[in-house]
């Protein structure tokens, strides 16, 4: 849960880079801008969002991910 409070901005590249090096050596798509392309969308639908809420106590800042049941909140 900390990893993921202080370097939620690097998530997304390093699952672009994770996903493209599958693409190219594992499956080999042919096209390389197709593997590229479907690698960045699926590291772009997994990736951690990034929400401004307003509560009664003021803005809040939210993480919601895929993979979690409950958000994070970073302040």
């Amino acid at each position: 849960m900390i990893f993921i409070k202080k370097f939620y901005r690097g998530i997304y590249p390093i699952l672009a880079i994770l996903f493209i090096l599958i693409f190219d050596k594992g499956i080999q798509i042919e096209p390389s801008w197709l593997g590229i392309a479907i690698a960045v969308a699926l590291a772009y639908f997994l990736s951690p969002r990034k929400k401004i809420i307003q509560t009664q106590t003021g803005e809040k800042t939210q993480l919601t991910w895929v993979f979690l049941k409950k958000p994070i909140f970073l302040d």
